[in-house]
């Protein structure tokens, strides 16, 4: 059930003030000097960005984290690799951050498989696969509360439009989605940019994301935008044979766990005809994961027909608000954009969880057909530069 939350013992619960000022009883004073070491398992950190980031060393797993405004001035939470969490006002905000490490149980004497995560290049020092708990603010904030929780655990494999991008004004749906949930779910997001379902399986990430399934976790998989490359000749799947049947083996593996999976498919490219209307630019794998959804009696939600009813809403000048590089990128998202895709999700977890709290209360419907302009919505982060998500 969304929204349970057991306290573990896997850690102890770490209470942090940034009040000098003020000694409290069972709580660490912070001074804004303090620099995150090994040694002392807490600190900030900087990379360059715009706010403060405040890292706590933990174990793999789910935390529940609380955090007090220092003002009544709002104050953007982020955490991990820029994942969106709460905007804190004048009242403590609570939610759920999972934190995960490469590694991956030792195989049996003379058994193939791998000890980790094969990462990428651009996964060095990425701060979502270290060992511990960073949280992002673009303004000060008065204590935080950390406490390791057993918690609604929903998972994510995909690509670039979904995986947490680092900084820039490139975002993803998986990244923006946190936001949007009730405070005992934990977003595990594994995408990464330039994924297919082959590469996602050969680079050990499906091994690790299964890892994470207990009974009753949602497993959320969109994948396409990579698959369909013929130029990408190792990981290249065919819509109507193979990438069908390594979407059967991943809804498979998830179901032998006791996980849900649900079926995503790819967001529309910003590829607009003379008619001022969305082309189909992923050929038939949007249908093709459909076709499986229907076949294997799962649930998808249709990010294709819903980004086209957006896209085509705030038409061929506006919508280059919803994508990186001031539109110049026709795939890859702004937070805007992101913002938008997490909200269509949101929506379609309420439709597939109909007995499930897994969307915060008070978060209104999304109408595709007449989304909320970038000034409105458009969130903003810790930030900072980096090049284009591999993927297309």
């Amino acid at each position: 059930m969304a929204g349970l939350m057991v306290a573990t013992a896997a850690t102890a619960q770490q209470r942090f003030d940034f009040n000098s000022a003020v000694d409290r009883p069972g709580w660490r004073t912070v001074a804004p000097d303090t620099a995150y070491t090994n040694a002392i398992g807490y600190g900030f950190e900087h990379d360059g960005g715009e706010g403060a980031l405040f890292s706590v060393a933990v174990p793999e797993g789910d935390y529940r984290v609380t955090v007090w405004p220092a003002s009544s001035a709002p104050v953007t939470v982020w955490a991990e690799t820029r994942r969106l969490m709460r905007q804190v006002t004048d009242a403590p905000a609570r939610f759920t951050v999972n934190v995960r490490q490469p590694g991956l149980d030792p195989v049996p004497v003379n058994a193939p498989g791998g000890a980790a995560v094969r990462l990428n290049a651009r996964e060095d020092g990425s701060r979502s696969w270290d060992d511990r708990l960073t949280l992002g603010f673009d303004g000060p904030v008065a204590r935080i509360e950390i406490e390791p929780v057993t918690a609604t655990r929903l998972i994510l494999m995909g690509d670039s439009t979904v995986a947490d991008q680092a900084g820039g004004d490139y975002a993803s749906w998986g990244q923006m989605l946190p936001r949007f949930l009730d405070d005992g779910v934990s977003v595990a997001n594994h995408a990464e940019s330039g994924e297919t379902l082959k590469s996602f399986l050969t680079g050990l990430r499906l091994d690790k994301a299964l890892s994470q399934v207990r009974p009753g976790d949602v497993v959320l998989i969109q994948f396409g935008h990579n698959d369909s490359k013929v130029q990408w000749p190792q990981t290249y799947a065919e819509a109507g044979t193979t990438f069908r049947a390594y979407l059967r083996v991943y809804i498979d593996e998830v179901r032998r766990r006791g996980g849900q999976p649900v079926l995503v498919t790819s967001p529309h490219r910003r590829t607009f005809g003379a008619d001022g209307r969305i082309t189909n630019s992923h050929g038939d794998y949007p249908a093709a994961v459909r076709a499986v959804a229907a076949e294997q009696d799962v649930a998808v939600i249709d990010l294709t027909a819903i980004s086209g009813r957006l896209y085509e809403a705030l038409g061929p000048e506006l919508s280059t608000r919803a994508f990186a590089d001031q539109g110049r990128d026709p795939t890859h998202h702004s937070r805007y954009g992101a913002d938008l895709l997490a909200w269509a999700v949101a929506d379609g977890l309420r439709e597939i969880l109909a007995d499930e709290a897994y969307v915060r209360p008070g978060i209104d419907r999304l109408d595709p057909d007449r989304p909320p302009r970038p000034d409105t919505t458009e969130p903003g982060s810790p930030d900072r530069a980096v090049e284009r998500p591999r993927g297309s």
